[in-house]
């Protein structure tokens, strides 16, 4: 059972106080300066031949199986060289896969991927991959990030061919403004690879690596933002083409042919958009020069996100449908089953004439049945008329009117609102789901809403967590007959627990409260009734069983709930 890491704040809390910039310009300070490297391995491949760099120390000797930090399990190795190791790994607190990073804490680079790791930490931007948590423990440092095994490398996706403008154009824009925001706070990538861009499943893209695969491989640049900004438009120019910018292979793409240079890419392929081909060119290291026009180069990531926003927006194309097939008229006719009768030439088909309706004996006693029934309903119904007229005349004469009161004390009383207070995130078992989001929940705003972590195992979330929720104040002591909840996601199923709490303290266990109801639904609501009304001022909203849900732009596909409004009656 997993659910997103709060590792990464802490990593940002035990990060020092020096600013991002100084931490990044510390994560790229080892090595050569490089503006452009043309390795071709890929993150994602296991690699174990590569040279290791002189002075580099020996990778860790470590197996499939192997624990950190009794929690995070290695499942499998995807890359080795120079020195350090990228694996596949299962935290085993949180039940969620991550990926990991190794290498020994007497290596060369161990010390500028910490800062590297823990700059990239602070971050915080969703359109990157996430650090989690940056350690050296046991003469070994590591690296933990997430894994999103929902989405698909770049590389990947160009294999299959070039892209469509249209997502061509969604590639270059948000990578360009969150390399942007990137370098705002002073962090370079300097190793932006197809296959370091992710695509998730709901359409966003998401950049990994960023300052930690240039750490990790000594790489510099004494112009950082040139060198990200050329990278963001080989990435658009191969999206455009299939075709790597440069001479060399590389990536899984053919490079250009030798001699030519650096050539438009509606030059490389016919039907590129003319509009992207111009700016993958004003990214690249030839001064936006083009057969066509002088326009002057972006330089840093900032300049080409203005560029883009000049652009006139690329819509996606246009549904097709499928015209249904024509109707197919058949041979089967009425009485010959797709055969035709033969004919003598010039002889006239006879049709028989149909008989009057209801000429036959069974016409003539369906019309004798029927006409009893009209009969019988016109009797029927004269008779009840009569009977309630009379009714009426009796209940209209002097002293048949009931004065009495007991109909009104029978009558059961009408449930009114019950107005919240405040309310507090119950966190029983490990941390937080998301503390800023509880009063969305009582807001009267129902596009807003307190939601979960997002969980790989479910729809149970015990036994690894007992239940997620929410207790609030009610103000005074109130008959809580009733509950209703409006939920964000749908599917099998969600299961909610209504209890009478003592206090907005955490500490006690729903067990020990009184249930006041429950109710399990696979719908985006769930409304809770009471076999009696319980009397108290703090009230428990308790999931235990939360449904399989898409990724988002918050959290990860998996099991997850999100509250957008409660309301209780009494």
């Amino acid at each position: 059972m997993a659910e997103r890491s709060t590792a990464a704040v802490d990593v940002a809390d035990n990060s020092g106080d020096e600013p991002l910039t100084a931490k990044a310009d510390e994560a790229t300070a080892d090595g050569v300066a490089q503006t452009r490297e043309r390795e071709t391995a890929e993150e994602g491949t296991a690699e174990t031949d590569e040279p290791t760099s002189p002075g580099a120390a020996s990778p860790p000797e470590l197996h499939s199986g192997h624990k950190l930090a009794r929690r995070y399990r290695l499942e499998e190795c995807v890359t080795r060289l120079d020195g350090f190791s990228s694996w596949r790994a299962v935290d085993e607190k949180l039940r969620r896969a991550v990926g990991v990073h190794l290498l020994p804490a007497d290596h060369p680079r161990a010390r500028s991927v910490l800062a590297a790791a823990r700059s990239s930490a602070l971050l915080g931007d969703p359109r990157f991959v996430h650090v989690l948590d940056a350690v050296e423990e046991n003469d070994l440092v590591y690296v933990v990030h997430e894994w999103l095994p929902d989405a698909t490398e770049l590389t990947a996706l160009l294999a299959a061919g070039p892209l469509e403008a249209h997502d061509a154009y969604q590639l270059v824009s948000q990578v360009a403004q969150a390399m942007a925001a990137a370098h705002r706070e002073g962090l370079a990538h300097l190793r932006l690879t197809p296959s370091a861009v992710l695509r998730t499943s709901t359409g966003q893209y998401r950049i990994r690596g960023l300052a930690v695969n240039a750490a990790l491989r000594g790489i510099s640049s004494d112009t950082p933002q040139r060198t990200d900004t050329e990278a963001i438009g080989a990435l658009l120019y191969a999206s455009l083409t299939q075709r790597w910018p440069y001479e060399d292979d590389a990536y899984g793409l053919s490079g250009l042919p030798k001699g030519v240079g650096l050539i438009a890419p509606d030059q490389v392929r016919a039907g590129v958009h003319r509009g992207l081909s111009e700016l993958a060119m004003r990214a690249l290291v030839n001064d936006g020069a083009t057969a066509s026009r002088q326009e002057p180069p972006c330089t840093t990531p900032e300049e080409l996100v203005k560029a883009i926003g000049e652009m006139p927006r690329i819509r996606p194309p246009e549904p097709v449908f499928t015209a249904p097939p024509e109707y197919q008229r058949t041979t089967y006719q009425q009485g010959t089953y797709g055969r035709t009768t033969p004919r003598p030439p010039g002889a006239t088909q006879t049709i028989p004439s149909p008989p009057p309706p209801l000429q036959s004996r069974t016409g003539k006693a369906l019309k004798w049945a029927v006409s009893a029934l009209l009969i019988a309903a016109l009797g029927l119904g004269s008779w009840q008329l009569a009977d309630a007229l009379m009714d009426r005349n009796n209940s209209d004469e002097p002293g048949s009117s009931d004065t009495s009161d007991e109909g009104d004390k029978s009558e059961p009383k009408t449930a009114h609102p019950i107005k919240i207070a405040s309310g507090e995130e119950y966190v029983l078992e490990g941390g937080p789901q998301d503390l800023p989001g509880v009063p969305n929940t009582y807001d009267g705003d129902e596009s807003t809403y307190w939601r979960s972590k997002s969980f790989i195992e479910g729809p149970k979330l015990a036994p690894y967590k007992p239940g997620v929720g929410i207790v609030y104040d009610l103000g005074k002591e109130e008959d809580v007959s009733a509950a209703s909840l409006g939920l964000r996601y749908t599917g099998d199923h969600t299961t909610v627990e209504l209890y009478a709490a003592n206090s907005m303290s955490s500490s006690t266990p729903p067990s020990s409260m009184k249930k006041i109801g429950t109710v399990t639904t696979s719908g985006k609501s769930a409304q809770i009734k009471a076999k009696k009304p319980v009397k108290t001022r703090y009230v428990l909203v308790w999931l235990t069983d939360v449904p399989k849900s898409p990724g988002d732009e918050y959290s990860s596909a998996g099991y997850k709930q999100a509250i957008t409004d409660v309301k209780f009656a009494g």
